[in-house]
């Protein structure tokens, strides 16, 4: 029996751009389902550059449905108000598809490129590389939408991985009581 797909949003956040991407995932096959970047106007407010990110990720999760979201975790700079910054627009991605209703996960940068790469330390261009690869039909412009794409599918492949876990530790269980 085929596993029923399942709808993931990968989101790269940032002030100044936050990437998403939407895969479908059953089993270890990926369909890329759609991608893009959100770019909240540089002249407002953070106020206002905060509720425009949230209100165009509304936008995304009405329009694709996703049942699990993926967020990267935040790189610390040098800057502590870049940081800071960078963590409030990280809190609006990580709380928009919480008040939806969709389970969020978050995912360090080194696991996502290890996952995707193979290589903790790989380059944008390799993580776009990679997703050419995984997701041939993706049509993704920036590469925050490319890094969204890899943050889901290192979803996919962990949430995959603990869903096989539990398999095997209900089967030994199921034995054991046999017993």
């Amino acid at each position: 029996m085929a596993p029923s797909p399942i709808r993931i949003l990968g989101l790269d956040p940032g002030l100044r751009r936050t990437g998403w991407g939407v895969i479908e995932a059953a089993g270890t096959r990926l369909a890329f389902i759609a991608c893009g970047t959100v770019m909240p106007p540089e002249e407002g407010g953070l106020a206002e550059r905060l509720a425009c990110l949230h209100t165009e990720l509304m936008q995304v999760l009405r329009t694709y449905a996703p049942d699990e979201a993926a967020v990267e975790e935040t790189f610390v700079n040098v800057n502590p108000a870049s940081t800071l910054k960078l963590g409030q627009a990280r809190g609006v991605v990580m709380l928009t598809p919480a008040l939806a209703g969709v389970p969020v996960s978050e995912y360090a940068a080194l696991l996502v490129k290890k996952t995707v790469v193979g290589a903790g330390r790989a380059e944008k261009a390799q993580i776009r590389l990679m997703m050419k690869i995984l997701l041939p039909q993706a049509d993704f412009r920036t590469d925050d939408a490319a890094d969204a794409l890899a943050v889901a599918v290192t979803h996919a492949q962990h949430r995959g991985m603990a869903a096989m876990k539990a398999q095997m530790a209900a089967r030994v269980a199921t034995k054991v009581a046999a017993r």
